[in-house]
């Protein structure tokens, strides 16, 4: 997130971006009809979304003990499981391993958890070459950025400036053709796996009765990532639990389709333990963090608790009216879109991100998509009021709503403050609207013609048409009441 910056004003920086626009509106459109047709073919789509509630539910409210049954079971299966309180103590395990391996090079597959702590930055800075193997991924990383949705992470890029960064990367003189990039990027990859010492994961879902992962991809870098590289890091956010291999069997339904519109993802890859002495392939070494980050601060609060019901499917970016008009990057934070709105407040403390529930129409649209019933749109409004109990907003936003206040509270006021504001409005009316760029008005009418007020209230135009209903009601073929 830019230093000092706001929501608003990387909003304003993003619509001033036309191919930005059009791509993700293309996109978001795609992938929503797609979910669609995907659901509608499954049928039932209701009974699965409340199937995957109660699943989400009732992990999380017991989730310390199926914390502790996988991470037994991890153990017995010969893996090796640490819990990170935050994102510097999750970060500084990764590097141990990887220091301890005498490693030089790592692969990773998608994971946003890995993001959200910034591993990349700290490899790096450790001399470590990371490498992304999901193309979205490895396309961002290259441009220095951060992904702009969850699920398809460079979604604003065009194949130009694709081309450029390949280029850059791989001083061949490559083309805009589709094949020659994707060539270049197959090329590139099956050199960094053969090499890498160290492969990095994310986790889409783990199993408590097994102490198995489950990754959902669809380039199958993953399999490469978990098979070829000695030792295998997953970094898992702790609430990305599942009691049993019955509960996955809903989830196997609800994220593809939720997310790409595919009734089963193209690579599914479950892994329980390290690689096996008499096994051909697979990691010889798995370590799993999983990482609290804020997460353990919403089990009390019953208000946000459901938000860690999400399963990162990214469907809530793909109906919401504010994110297809600005992106991914205006919300300056790792977790973008209404879902991000919510997560970015509640895993970080402080105002770094307090001004993102605003970035929303609270028209409902995210929380009707949502394939576990989270409730986005009203954990967005207490968002908002938890910013007033604190203290952070504008003194003119305090003293505006405590006019409101004032005004509401009695009825002789209401009535003069309108009087008030039909005179006031004349010299700002044109055509019958107001296009006035002043004032508080202006945040509205920079898109939009604002309406003004009726000459006549409906209040003041009641005792009127009370008269007239009794006169036609006293007229031949009235009711006669």
């Amino acid at each position: 997130m830019t230093e000092g910056s706001h929501v608003l004003d990387r909003a304003r920086v993003a619509l001033d971006d036309d191919f930005l626009r059009a791509a993700v509106r293309f996109t978001a459109d795609r992938l929503r009809t797609k979910k669609y047709a995907a659901t509608e073919s499954l049928g039932r789509w209701e009974d699965w979304r409340s199937r995957g509630q109660q699943i989400r539910s009732h992990t999380v409210a017991h989730l310390d003990y199926y914390l502790g049954q996988f991470a037994d079971n991890v153990t017995q299966a010969g893996g090796n499981v640490q819990f990170a309180a935050d994102a510097g103590e999750a970060s500084q395990m990764v590097l141990d391993i990887i220091q301890a391996k005498q490693a030089k090079s790592v692969v990773k597959s998608k994971s946003m958890v890995s993001e959200e702590i910034g591993i990349n930055h700290v490899l790096e800075a450790a001399a470590v070459e990371v490498v992304e193997t999901d193309l979205g991924e490895y396309i961002v990383q290259l441009a220095k950025e951060t992904p702009s949705h969850i699920i398809i992470p460079a979604i604003h890029k065009n194949r130009q400036q694709i081309k450029d960064l390949f280029t850059a990367a791989g001083g061949e003189n490559l083309t805009t053709d589709t094949k020659t990039l994707a060539g270049f990027a197959r090329r590139t990859m099956r050199k960094k796996f053969l090499e890498a010492d160290v492969g990095i994961t994310g986790c889409n879902f783990a199993i408590a009765e097994s102490g198995s992962i489950v990754l959902f991809t669809n380039e199958g870098n993953a399999d490469m990532v978990t098979n070829l590289p000695q030792t295998h890091i997953v970094l898992m956010g702790m609430e990305r639990l599942l009691p049993t291999f019955a509960d996955l069997e809903v989830m196997a339904n609800l994220l593809p389709r939720s997310a790409t519109g595919q009734n089963i993802t193209t690579y599914m890859s479950v892994l329980t333990g390290p690689g096996r002495a008499n096994d051909h392939d697979g990691a010889r070494e798995l370590h799993i963090i999983v990482l609290d980050n804020g997460r353990s601060n919403q089990l009390a609060d019953a208000k946000m608790k459901e938000v860690l019901n999400c399963i990162r499917c990214g469907a809530c970016l793909n109906v919401c009216p504010v994110y297809r008009q600005i992106g991914g990057h205006a919300y300056g934070s790792v977790y973008p879109g209404p879902i991000g709105a919510v997560l970015s407040p509640v895993l970080n403390q402080g105002e770094q991100y307090a001004d993102l529930p605003y970035a929303s129409s609270l028209c409902g649209a995210c929380s009707e998509a949502c394939p576990v019933k989270i409730p986005i749109h009203d954990m967005l409004v207490y968002l908002r009021q938890r910013n007033v109990e604190r203290g952070w907003v504008k003194p003119a936003e305090r003293t505006a709503f405590k006019g409101f206040a004032f005004v509401f509270a009695k009825a002789g006021r209401y009535k003069l403050a309108m009087k008030t504001a039909r005179m006031g409005q004349g010299p700002l009316v044109r055509d019958g609207h107001i296009e006035a760029k002043i004032g508080p008005l202006k945040g509205w009418t920079a898109g939009r013609n604002a309406p003004t007020l009726a000459k006549q209230s409906f209040r003041e135009m009641w005792d009127s048409l009370q008269r007239e209903l009794k006169a036609t009601a006293r007229e031949p073929g009235g009711t006669g009441k």
